[in-house]
């Protein structure tokens, strides 16, 4: 027998800060139910089974998983799925109306149903689709020896099957400060978004509740249309489970052959959820940042409008999927105090950049020509601000189909996300911190599922700008004390400290030094920490030679800060 151990640690490549790096690792598989408990049997005794109809768990057989050296995934063998039943598409009692409307086409043979796609539940059961709702689809049970490993929890395990794959973990990471979602999770470890970028492609799609992530402040630093977040906690992902099954049991059988074929099923479940929205009424709204928040509340789902819209695509216009890679750009791969990279991951539909650097214009040149539609029809491009200022952020096409494009950036302060179309007007949206560029291709048919570039701004420090004697912004002040401040920000990409520098300029504008000036107060002594000034090249005037660190929590709950270690040459 087959034993993997260490698989999910081996899959992950250390690109993030050494001190979370671990940490990350171990929280892939351990984030706990959102509601904090395991859900146990009835003591009383076992409910009588439900005599509606479905079909058996396909219990996965380990002997037939084949380690892949290349992606690092356990692959299924094909022929080790089980055999489709002859079983209804959907519950013969559900009686809503994109239900009858599905078994409509179903009667006309026109519906793919669901035997040929994988129910893949990471919560052991915790937010669970019913086995009978969907009566011809398997649902995945892990194996005593899988399980004993964590590789059925939490996020999406490193496994690849041969079939379509429909998913879900309504878990998170609870535990401060390292507390996030499972979403939140993939896009800061090791390896995380290249591993989503190769279930999108696989035909695999994944739910996660956003927990705490998306309630006053958006705490994503990327948008990504590799997985989708249902706005809440525990089972708020069950009515996306619903609607994404609905949409795939309607796509025509030759459509969907063709989708899964050109691994294009993800994209397209992307692009029906969201073009089907309750307010999403024109193409002008489907290009608008209200239909692409980074959670999706369940009132926007329109399940009807979303089965009639998956039926009808015919396999001759089905939509292409954007793929894009950056062309130039200053965001660099050391940057700021700590030299760590701006380059948060370079995915085929989704670019992310932290923006560490002390500048006040950022660039960057992305092409989209590598995206190619899967019947040759010619494409255009839409290059769209989803949210930021948009009298700070310029993008300039560079072709006339629009296949590149060059975006300037300026610096600018946190704004409330775009209003979705189905918040309540007493609500107020999520304050954000980030810039997303939608990228769509249109094939004279259909728009594509979005693809994003996202620049995420460390606005838990408090920057402050001021033209120089050319008349060009410069960073004059930043407050790095958002530890001290009580100001929120992400450990695992962000870091604090306990002081603020002030900057100074020569004549021609260039950088002539700056003070260093510490913000607590010494509890024994109640004195400030004393000023320090440094040279435009970093060093101290005092001729001590110095480096940063990582300082350990004053607490368990509280984030690391940066310290300064003297008598030590930096590194």
């Amino acid at each position: 027998m087959r034993r993997w151990p260490g698989l999910l640690a081996g899959l992950l490549a250390p690109t993030v800060a050494p001190t979370v790096t671990a940490m990350l690792i171990a929280l892939a598989t351990t984030a706990p139910p959102l509601d904090a408990q395991t859900p146990t049997p009835d003591p009383v005794g076992a409910e009588a089974p439900d005599p509606r109809p479905r079909a058996p768990d396909f219990l996965l057989p380990i002997g037939q998983l084949d380690p892949d050296p290349v992606t690092r995934r356990l692959v299924l063998q094909p022929e080790a799925l089980p055999t489709p039943p002859d079983l209804p598409i959907i519950d013969p009692t559900d009686m809503a109306p994109e239900a009858t409307l599905l078994r409509r086409m179903a009667a006309r043979g026109l519906a793919s149903g669901l035997a040929a796609v994988i129910y893949d539940n990471r919560d052991r059961g915790h937010s669970v689709l019913p086995p009978e709702a969907f009566p011809q689809m398997p649902h995945l049970v892990y194996p005593p020896e899988l399980v004993a490993q964590g590789l059925d929890y939490g996020l999406a395990g490193p496994f690849r099957f041969p079939a379509i794959t429909l998913g879900n973990s309504s878990t998170a990471v609870t535990a401060r400060p390292e507390w996030r979602s499972q979403t939140r999770l993939m896009m800061t470890i090791p390896g995380g978004p290249a591993r989503a970028a190769d279930d999108y492609a696989a035909n695999a799609l994944y739910i996660y509740p956003e927990h705490a992530d998306h309630d006053a402040a958006d705490m994503y630093p990327a948008a990504w249309p590799y997985t989708l977040t249902s706005q809440g906690s525990s089972h708020s992902d069950k009515p996306f489970l619903r609607t994404v099954a609905l949409i795939l049991a309607a796509m025509r059988p030759d459509t969907r052959a063709r989708l899964q074929a050109e691994g294009l099923v993800a994209p397209t479940v992307q692009m029906i959820l969201r073009r089907t929205q309750v307010g999403v009424r024109s193409r002008a709204d489907y290009l608008s940042g209200a239909a692409h928040p980074s959670a999706f509340h369940n009132r926007a789902l329109a399940p009807a409008a979303a089965v009639a819209l998956a039926n009808s695509l015919m396999p001759d216009a089905i939509p292409p999927v954007v793929r894009m890679n950056v062309l130039a750009e200053d965001f660099t791969g050391r940057s700021g105090l700590t030299g760590q990279s701006e380059r948060l991951f370079d995915t085929p539909s989704a670019i992310a950049r932290l923006w560490r650097g002390p500048a006040f214009t950022r660039a960057i040149t992305v092409s989209a020509a590598a995206t190619t539609d899967p019947n040759g029809r010619p494409l255009r491009f839409d290059w769209v601000l989803l949210r930021g200022d948009p009298a700070a952020v310029t993008i300039t096409p560079l072709d006339d189909a629009g296949s590149r494009a060059r975006i300037t950036l300026n610096w600018q302060a946190a704004r409330p996300a775009p209003r979705t179309f189905v918040l309540p007007p007493q609500a107020q949206p999520p304050l954000s911190t980030r810039i997303d560029i939608g990228v769509f291709a249109r094939n004279g048919v259909h728009d594509s599922a979005p693809a994003f570039v996202s620049v995420a701004l460390p606005l838990h420090e408090d920057r402050r700008y001021a033209p120089g004697p050319d008349g060009q912004m410069r960073l004059a002040e930043v407050d790095y004390d958002a530890v001290g401040r009580g100001q929120e920000f992400d450990p695992a990409l962000w870091w604090s400290a306990p002081w603020r520098d002030r900057f100074a300029y020569d004549d021609t504008g260039a950088l002539a030094g700056w003070s260093r000036i510490g913000t607590r107060t010494d509890p024994q002594t109640g004195n400030t920490a004393r000023s320090t000034d440094y040279t435009a090249d970093g060093l101290r005037r005092d001729g001590r030679a110095f480096r940063y660190v990582q300082q350990s929590p004053r607490g368990r709950r509280e984030a690391p800060e940066l310290g300064i270690e003297l008598g030590v040459p930096a590194n």
